[in-house]
């Protein structure tokens, strides 16, 4: 096998493979025999068809597939003699594929490129510490009843937490417009499902009251045509409930899963939550700094054909949680790539840099912290014993969770020569979702 590459452009190479005639020929001739011993043809008995025949009829068919196994095979055979790495699947044309002569194949693709390490001693990082409190339980389990509550009709006017049926129409310079109007609608007022100043509008009306009520659409509003327009909505209070929270009894508990030890291991259950919670968020925020700075701090050259595995698996994601209702075509014409191009670059970049940092300092997964995720993520069911010997038993999803471990194991790796500085917190704060970089 003769092979030449050459650079065309960044991470772009050109692979020119030559074959000797008889890789193919030989091959070829192998499966046409195999071929006439099981092959109909009218006029002959089964295992009697002439070679002849046999190559007229699927000679060129049987050839075609034998020249797509060989340049896939060699391809990757002169991929490792070159010492090359290739960033996705090659663009491969055949420049010579007739019998007797010898194959020539080129392949375009690109490699992977080199990645340069920052120091890791620039990298920063605050780490909250806070503690689950008895307030923060007593919160936590408001936050549970009213989960539960029932709601019983009032004739009171109407207050924060209480829930109206309404119907309101909107209108923008006097001319109602679309999606604006409704009848019959349940809103809980502070639950922050309408527009600024919509439920504020509301509160201390009473059940058969009228009011308008003038706001103004945010400036980044999902419709461009509402985009902060002023408006006023007329609306009509039908019906106000106001919740009826249940009391902390076993019924109660049951209801969470606890079925002994009355209010006191309903307590200790809810504040084990608490604490996890807590712990998983702290170093959740952690991560999330690392992983900023990771990104900010390598200037990486980027394989297309990666970018676009992600953009694929991004928009996929996407469609999983639509139900997986959306055909693959309409989904890539209803979520564009650029709506994912971003977000696709910084996970090639971090993908990069990670398995860089693993390469350098000879990272390998800790089986013990695996053994301990899959026990923690199994905790949360009714049966961990079992959902600990699914995981075990399934390749692909203990894959996913050996490269979860992997990629806090460099966390802590980078954090061990990062400056890392403790910072005084509290449960809310903690817990409360932060934007990616």
């Amino acid at each position: 096998m003769q092979v030449s590459i050459e650079t065309t452009s960044g991470l772009e190479r050109r692979l020119t493979v030559n074959l000797p005639a008889e890789i193919v020929d030989k091959e070829v001739d192998k499966r046409l025999q195999q071929a006439a011993k099981n092959v109909r043809v009218n006029g002959f008995r089964k295992g009697k068809v002439p070679l002849k025949v046999v190559r007229q009829r699927y000679g060129a068919g049987v050839r075609q597939e034998v020249l797509g196994e060989v340049m896939s095979r060699s391809f990757y055979e002169a991929v490792q003699k070159e010492q090359v790495k290739p960033a996705g699947q090659p663009s491969i044309e055949a420049k010579q594929t007739a019998p007797g002569e010898n194959l020539e194949y080129v392949a375009t693709f690109e490699v992977y490129p080199e990645v340069e390490l920052t120091d890791l001693a620039e990298i920063k990082v605050e780490r909250p510490v806070a503690d689950v409190t008895d307030a923060d339980v007593d919160n936590m389990i408001d936050v549970l009843r009213k989960q539960q509550s029932d709601w019983k009709e009032t004739k009171r006017k109407a207050q924060k937490g209480d829930r109206v049926t309404i119907d309101f129409v909107g209108r923008k310079d006097g001319e109602e417009f679309e999606g604006g109007k409704a009848e019959g609608h349940k809103l809980v007022l502070g639950s922050g499902q309408m527009i600024p100043g919509f439920e504020d509008g509301i509160l201390g009306m009473k059940p058969g009251e009228e009011k308008d009520v003038d706001v103004t659409f945010p400036e980044d509003y999902q419709a461009e045509e509402l985009r902060g327009a002023a408006v006023t909505f007329s609306i009509k209070v039908t019906a106000s409930e106001k919740p009826e929270l249940p009391e902390l009894n076993e019924e109660f508990f049951q209801t969470y899963g606890v079925d002994e030890g009355g209010e006191e291991k309903f307590r200790e259950e809810v504040r084990s939550n608490m604490q996890r919670e807590l712990k998983n968020a702290a170093l959740n925020k952690v991560k999330t700094q690392v992983m900023d700075q990771l990104f900010e701090k390598h200037q990486v050259e980027l394989p297309s054909a990666l970018v676009a595995g992600e953009v694929r698996a991004l928009r996929g994601q996407m469609v999983q949680q639509f139900g997986g209702q959306i055909k693959m075509e309409d989904a890539e014409r209803m979520l564009p790539d650029a709506m994912f191009e971003d977000q696709a670059k910084r996970r090639v970049v971090l993908g990069l840099v990670v398995g860089e940092i693993v390469k350098q300092n000879k990272i390998s997964v800790d089986g013990d912290r695996v053994k301990a995720k899959v026990e923690e993520l199994a905790s949360t069911y009714q049966q961990p014993e079992e959902v600990v010997e699914y995981y075990f038993s399934n390749r692909e999803l203990l894959s996913g969770v050996e490269s979860v471990v992997l990629e806090d194991q460099v966390v802590d790796f980078v954090l061990e020569a990062a400056k890392v500085e403790e910072v005084e917190s509290n449960y809310d704060d903690v817990i409360k979702p932060q934007k990616q970089g």
